[in-house]
């Protein structure tokens, strides 16, 4: 009697073994060619949180990244230049930020330089706040007020710049770039100070609206036009020694690219509403529809030599950059056109 009930267990073990590998295969990560990939832990800094990075999260919450065996942990930088450090340090393994920060390495002469190859925004991000409401806003209003506009060097501060010199003002004579402001006190700096204006990122722009103390009078992003502004980066050394796995995370952005672009903006802010749980889906719909109105997003990851020369041209302009980085050395499109042809 023994004998059988052990004789019993033993099948009974080996069919539940049986089964337990055939469940852990099929709860397997595939990539979009349905090739079953091993999970990986990759860490990522982003240059700030904000609904203008919504692919990123859209990707992340439909489980894109994880489709392609990757595990994101997220972390939030304070500008560009704190998520370069921590790349450059090996403290993270991809920073999100302007590409500006991969140029002015690279110039740096340093060997392990970082290489853009994603980009995802391809216009500036960031709105106008006035102190006042101004229904017929017009750019020249600027003249002889002091503007919070991020930190001297970042994309959204030359961006600013920019819009300034087009519409036929000198942004050193003119009016005064307060640049003493870290990026994120930006809006309590705006709100308890004598700036005028602030530029700020949504929802916070739309938050300090909601609240009465500032008004949105314009979209720089608008106004400046098409210009490569949040890009994912990474050093040369880690990119060549982890090939696949940039793919896959490049293969991941894209997906929440298109998801993006295919759906509405109360489906994307349900989306990425837990990214944001201090704020209303209403406002974060609004806000959504708002970059969706100024085509805030690329459609693929690819970064173009025409639009990474104009921020060359941009950052020139602005006395930041005296000698151009080669566009082949800092962008490495390799994985953006493999992940576009999919």
């Amino acid at each position: 009697m023994k004998k059988y009930i052990i004789i019993t267990i033993i099948v009974i073990l080996a069919i539940a073994g049986i089964l337990g590998f055939f469940l852990h295969k099929n709860t397997e990560p595939t990539t979009q060619t349905g090739e079953t990939k091993e999970m990986v832990d990759l860490t990522v800094s982003e240059v700030t949180r904000s609904v203008f990075y919504a692919p990123q999260y859209a990707a992340i919450n439909n489980g894109f990244f994880e489709e392609n065996g990757i595990n994101i942990e997220l972390i939030t930088g304070t500008g560009a230049d704190t998520v370069m450090t921590a790349v450059l340090a090996n403290q993270v393994d991809i920073g999100f930020a302007g590409p500006e920060a991969s140029i002015y390495v690279y110039n740096e002469g340093k060997e392990d330089y970082t290489q853009v190859f994603a980009q995802l925004t391809k216009k500036d991000g960031s709105f106008l706040v006035s102190k006042t409401k101004q229904d017929d806003f017009k750019w020249e209003n600027l003249k002889g007020t002091t503007i919070i506009p991020g930190r001297k060097g970042g994309v959204p501060y030359m961006t600013l710049e920019y819009v300034i010199k087009k519409n036929g003002m000198n942004p050193q004579t003119d009016m005064v770039l307060d640049d003493s402001i870290k990026f994120d006190l930006m809006a309590g700096a705006f709100t308890g100070g004598e700036a005028e204006y602030v530029t700020l990122f949504e929802p916070t722009a739309s938050m300090i609206e909601q609240s009465g103390k500032g008004y949105i009078v314009a979209s720089v992003g608008e106004a400046a036009g098409e210009i490569p502004y949040t890009a994912y980066f990474a050093k040369k050394s880690y990119i060549e020694e982890n090939e696949d796995i940039i793919q896959r995370f490049t293969n991941s952005v894209y997906q929440g690219q298109k998801w993006v672009a295919e759906h509405t903006a109360r489906e994307v802010a349900e989306a990425i509403a837990s990214f944001f749980p201090d704020t209303e889906i209403d406002l974060l719909e609004t806000v959504v529809q708002k970059y969706k109105d100024i085509d805030a997003w690329n459609t693929t990851p690819v970064m173009t030599q025409e639009s990474f020369e104009l921020l060359q041209t941009v950052m020139t302009e602005a006395e930041e950059l005296t000698q151009k980085a080669p566009y082949d050395k800092v962008v490495n499109n390799k994985y953006a056109e493999e992940a576009s042809t999919k």
